[in-house]
């Protein structure tokens, strides 16, 4: 098995992620340093992590978070902020499934099954995530078709993606808008490139998998049927 696939399975983090750590030296296999990409290991192979043996895991953990505005999703944070591992409660080793930003808010997911969030992450995949989006002022039919094209915003192109206006109180609108592709800042930034301000934006499904009635700042298990609908996309 390939070292950065074995090191997903193993919960450590995403492939993406263990080939970086791989080409940073931070990965080695019985006692050798290794920072080439595509190295395979056996089932005798003692791989470690910045000196860290490596457990493979039997039973994988899937828990759904919801996120609240003013933290990060990050282990630490050099400015001191209050991180998302701040508020789970749990012993393992536990990564998010993408990312939300500071000030953005709804559903996370988090596992120590690599190869989930691999497939769950990869661009290739296309999977839906739900926001409910709140901008200043009113917006036009044509800057929703200017979104629903694909938008650029400072030389980078954004896939189509579906928007909805829900309405407008305030002077607010509030939309409901569906992407599949997920670069950084990636609705703040299409709302940008038409001249709108996002003062509110939140996560409430990927893909079916919706944050219901979860508080803010709280966490459960998915069940075997959530798990399994996952696996399925």
């Amino acid at each position: 098995m390939r070292l950065n696939k074995y090191l997903a399975e193993c919960g450590v983090c995403s492939r993406r992620k263990a080939d970086e750590l791989i080409a940073e030296g931070r990965v080695g296999v019985n006692g050798k340093k290794v920072t080439e990409q595509g190295v395979d290991v056996g089932e005798k192979d003692i791989v470690y992590v910045d000196g860290k043996k490596v457990v493979r895991v039997t039973h994988y953990e899937y828990i759904m978070f919801n996120k609240p505005k003013g933290c990060v999703t990050t282990c630490s944070d050099e400015k001191g902020r209050k991180t998302v591992y701040d508020y789970l409660d749990t012993s393992r080793r536990l990564v998010p499934v993408g990312r939300l930003d500071y000030d953005s808010e709804g559903l996370l997911l988090f596992t120590d099954d690599g190869e989930l969030t691999f497939r769950l992450t990869h661009p290739s995949s296309a999977v839906p995530k739900t926001y409910i989006v709140k901008i200043e002022g009113s917006i036009q039919e044509s800057d929703l078709a200017i979104l629903r094209k694909g938008a650029t915003y400072e030389g980078v192109k954004y896939s189509r993606c579906k928007v909805k206006l829900l309405g407008e109180e305030n002077g607010l609108s509030r939309l409901e808008v569906v992407i599949t592709e997920g670069k950084n800042r990636e609705i703040r930034n299409m709302f940008a490139a038409v001249e709108k301000n996002v003062v509110f934006l939140k996560r409430t499904a990927i893909g079916d998998l919706r944050l219901g009635g979860l508080g803010r700042g709280c966490s459960r298990e998915l069940n075997e049927f959530e798990v399994a609908y996952l696996k399925s996309l």
